[in-house]
């Protein structure tokens, strides 16, 4: 497993600020944010994606995870809307295999009292079906998050979810600290099983009325048996922080994902 860290938490950082940033507090790999607008965004000519995964490399970390949720519109949605999503997330799965990440990140979306959740449903499937096709003749994965939106909230929903998508591209992204407000973590783990992707690092205490992020190794994740689950189903990629900065220091929390792994 290699330690990692998002470009979400550092965001106020350029994307080779962030890169130079991370190697120097001890991290080898990263996860990057695709963005319309800024030093990461979908108009840019495969040239320049290159220079900087180039630069990002030279820095001292391997790019492994890009975000593309944030320029990708609604996959819950139908009509214009969804075709406008499904094309945006394609493009950001080229630019991921243009800068050579094998993996990206996606929270599909939300509802509305007027977009009923069975319609959502078969909407996102019927969406990732499509992106499929991309993924797979790309060869770069796209792993869906659980987000709090309302969406998936069960390991058995995501699952049967997953599986009528149909794909080995189109998987799980596991995060322990947003399994942990409702579920033991590690039964995630189990159930989505080959499914599971990529993951993120947070940690929670407390419940969903009075809980809250902390630290890592501070909060109610047993990440002893999230580990033995995880090597059960082969796991072996990045473990990636998304822990904020005012929570801990990027620094500490790289020595706790070290920490995390030797479990």
């Amino acid at each position: 497993m290699q330690v990692g860290i998002t470009q979400l938490i550092l965001s106020q950082l350029s994307t080779r600020e962030f890169a130079a940033q991370s190697h120097a507090a001890g991290y080898e790999v990263v996860e990057l944010k695709l963005a319309q607008e800024g030093d990461l965004n979908p108009g840019m000519s495969d040239a320049e994606l290159k220079s900087l995964a180039d630069d990002i490399r030279a820095a001292g970390v391997e790019p492994v995870s890009m975000v593309h949720s944030h320029c990708t519109g609604n996959l819950l949605d139908s009509g214009d809307a969804q075709r406008t999503s499904i094309e945006q997330t394609q493009r950001g799965l080229e630019v991921a295999k243009t800068m050579g990440i094998g993996c990206t990140l996606h929270t599909l979306g939300r509802f509305s009292a007027e977009l009923y959740y069975d319609d959502a449903y078969a909407n996102a499937v019927q969406s990732l079906r499509e992106i499929a096709k991309t993924a797979e003749a790309l060869d770069v994965k796209l792993a869906v998050e659980q987000v709090w939106n309302g969406f998936l909230f069960s390991p058995l929903e995501m699952k049967r979810f997953l599986d009528e998508v149909g794909s080995d591209h189109i998987g799980f992204y596991f995060d322990p600290g947003n399994m942990a407000v409702f579920h033991f973590p590690q039964h995630w783990v189990r159930i989505t099983g080959k499914h599971l992707k990529m993951m993120h690092l947070k940690d929670w205490k407390g419940n969903a009325l009075n809980g809250g992020w902390t630290p890592l190794l501070e909060g109610a994740v047993d990440f002893a048996a999230v580990n033995k689950e995880l090597r059960a189903i082969g796991y072996d990629g990045p473990m990636i922080s998304e822990v904020s900065p005012q929570q801990a220091s990027i620094e500490d929390t790289a020595k706790a994902i070290r920490k995390i792994i030797a479990m």
